[in-house]
């Protein structure tokens, strides 16, 4: 079997960490909590190929606590501890405006609002800096702000339906955002928690020259209709390929498979999808039942994509496997889409695996777990439900004479002392794990 090893565990038991990004120089993580917080990771600096007097000692230590719940957050594309200019990164907070965030000590930089009809705070649910690091795209329900990142206040708002009545353009809340990462391109893409309708997709890819005219949709799911139809689920996250830009990922909610499709073929359907539809280890299918968000990575060389997954395991993909036979400009086109099974699964946590992240110098994969749980069992005497006592009243019909006559008062006066207490969420396995390979991800060892 291939190689891994764990380098590093931190197990947070009270709290559940959604996200966590690896600032782009590799030297530390951010998490992005469930208690409004931001949490920097600290690890092995010789694991890092970094040394303690480069880092901070207040990063290693830093908890940044939020007036409102999270939405999103991301690290400026040049951010390094070496560089306290650049060490920085934006956060989405509900009915406030979009922080930009000193990553050293925490304090705020700078502000971009976000203003409705109803001069209400609009916070985006998702945001992302164009490849020049000179703007900020926001987005939020059937628009785009767009942010110079060197002047705070108001930006530019582009509509991506021409009103809500209209059945044209990308429609609903924008809940991913993603560019491509060359240079000479200004594509990028925007993705909506709208599922697609059956004469159009949810996926659309904009141009920044062109403005809130999309340039073309993506979408088509298996052979019905045309290029317009869209995968029927809402778009939990977007990415291009950073070794083969034309390259298209995404990954949709409640759905398993991640779908690839190619910028410069037919846009009518995927050219890859990459599933864990057959049995892992221990015999469990991937299950696909929550609404959490469940994050995907692909390294900076474009060769492996890993994802979580609910049960707590982790796959991992061979995007070269695969990468000569992908139609381009001037290759006949394939008339069916190619299934991709992982190369490598391994069970990681004991809980879903919310997000996962590759080091950008060495072959370490960083993975985050935690999800909700309600366990009713730890709820006190008496706070069950109404409904609950009349069943087990008629279940218990060989009880004494005296119970099941009692007056209606005592009635009354017991459901007035019944505790009204909810059940709260619990987390059965919140961690951070490190991830270290050993050797080529693909070889396997013969026993």
């Amino acid at each position: 079997m291939p190689g891994s090893s764990t380098l590093h565990h931190a197990t947070i038991p009270p709290r559940r960490q959604d996200t966590i990004q690896r600032c782009p120089d590799g030297s530390v993580a951010l998490a992005q909590c469930e208690d409004r917080t931001f949490r920097f990771q600290s690890f092995p600096t010789g694991t890092l190929g970094v040394s303690e007097a480069t880092l901070p000692e207040a990063v290693t230590q830093q908890q940044l606590t939020q007036p409102s719940p999270i939405l999103d957050y991301a690290w400026y594309p040049s951010a390094t501890v070496r560089d306290p200019a650049s060490f920085c990164f934006v956060a989405s907070v509900r009915e406030c405006p979009v922080k930009l965030l000193d990553a050293s000590d925490g304090r705020l930089r700078a502000s971009y609002r976000i203003v409705d009809h109803r001069e209400r705070q609009v916070a985006p649910h998702s945001v992302a800096f164009n490849v020049g690091a000179n703007r900020l795209y926001c987005g939020f329900e059937d628009a785009i702000e767009v942010f110079d990142v060197h002047r705070p206040g108001e930006g530019t708002r582009l509509r991506t339906t021409p009103s809500k009545k209209s059945r044209d353009g990308l429609k609903g809340i924008i809940s991913a955002l993603a560019f491509a990462p060359d240079v000479s391109s200004d594509l990028y893409a925007a993705g909506s928690f709208s599922p697609s309708a059956p004469t159009s997709s949810n996926i659309a890819l904009f141009s920044e020259a062109s403005g809130e005219v999309p340039v073309m949709f993506v979408g088509a799911e298996g052979h019905h209709g045309g290029a317009g139809y869209g995968v029927r689920a809402s778009v939990s996250q977007l990415l291009f390929n950073p070794a083969r830009p034309y390259l298209l990922y995404a990954s949709f909610r409640r759905m398993e498979p991640i779908y690839c499709w190619d910028l410069r073929g037919d846009l009518g359907r995927p050219s890859a999808i990459y599933t864990t539809a057959t049995p892992r280890i221990g015999g469990k299918a991937r299950a696909t039942a929550t609404n959490q968000r469940l994050r995907f990575d692909i390294d900076y060389s474009g060769t492996w994509l890993a994802v979580g997954d609910e049960d707590g395991g982790i796959s991992v993909f061979d995007l070269a496997a695969h990468a000569e036979t992908l139609p381009g400009e001037n290759t006949p086109q394939s008339e069916s889409t190619q299934f991709n099974a992982p190369i490598l699964q391994f069970e990681g946590h004991r809980d879903a695996v919310g997000s996962v992240a590759f080091h950008p110098l060495r072959p370490l994969l960083l993975s985050v777990s935690g999800s909700r749980h309600f366990d009713c069992s730890k709820l006190p005497l008496g706070s069950s439900s109404e409904s609950e006592s009349c069943a087990s009243d008629s279940e218990d019909e060989n009880s004494t004479v005296e119970t099941c006559e009692r007056s209606e008062n005592e009635r009354k006066s017991e459901e007035v002392r019944r505790s009204r207490a909810r059940a709260q969420p619990v987390a059965v396995d919140a961690s951070t794990k490190l991830w270290g390979f050993g050797h080529s991800i693909g070889d396997d060892q013969e026993e």
